[in-house]
């Protein structure tokens, strides 16, 4: 049994600004962000890109900053903003929320990238560095995702970045587009290093034909360092 009897609350995760190879992560700023964010999702297409977020309709990018300041000040979100390192170009974002410093629990929610992120290696690590700072910066034991059943991108991207299958919350919420069954996802402290150990081989640069396409995937990766370790 896992010895907790020096576990203290743990500090809340913030947005102050990581740099990576091919991601800036920024914090939210209404008056910076939320034109670029819209543009960056499509303009018209932003409310069918955040479909399964289950938010109000939005019309302009004055709607989608608002949304998101909203969720910032009273909703528990704690929003990171993704750039290129380079140009700065805003390309997407996420939150962490349902933050529980007592039980070092975090969840990253509200994924979106725009088509300059999208199936990217600038995706791949930000949420590297995202649970980085969750779990080596801020010593949290569980580190969640969850999704709307029905969106199997999500599904996906969670499988393929490391998180486990813990369950479905039938009948969970009731959304603007209906019924909400919640599939839960999650990575514990002590699967971190093998997950952390993928990422860092995925994103080497040796990783990746002169093209851009990578030699091994991370699924990969993580059943090699599985395999080696048992």
């Amino acid at each position: 049994m896992q010895d907790l009897s020096r576990w203290t609350p743990r500090p809340r995760p913030t947005n102050e600004p990581m740099r990576g190879s091919h991601v800036m992560i920024l914090p939210f700023e209404r008056a910076r962000h939320e034109t670029a964010l819209w543009e960056a999702f499509g303009s018209a297409q932003t409310n069918a890109l955040l479909h399964h977020f289950g938010w109000p309709h939005m019309e302009s990018a004055t709607e989608l900053g608002g949304i998101l300041q909203d969720r910032n000040e009273n909703g528990g979100f704690i929003t990171c903003v993704f750039a290129h390192p380079d140009s700065g170009e805003i390309m997407g974002m996420a939150s962490y929320m349902r933050i529980d410093e007592r039980n070092g629990v975090a969840e990253v929610g509200a994924v979106a990238h725009g088509a300059a992120m999208a199936r990217s290696s600038a995706a791949t690590e930000a949420q590297f560095l995202l649970a980085r700072r969750i779990f080596d910066l801020l010593g949290y034991r569980r580190y969640e995702w969850k999704l709307n059943n029905a969106n199997e991108t999500s599904h996906r991207a969670a499988r393929r970045l490391g998180f486990t299958f813990e369950g479905v919350f039938r009948q969970h919420q009731v959304k603007p587009y209906g019924n909400r069954d919640t599939a839960w996802y999650s990575i514990i402290d002590k699967e971190w290093p093998v997950v952390r150990s993928a990422f860092e081989q995925w994103l080497d640069p040796s990783n990746f034909e002169r093209g851009g396409g990578q030699k091994r995937s991370l699924d990969s990766i993580r059943k090699d360092i599985l395999e080696k370790g048992s």
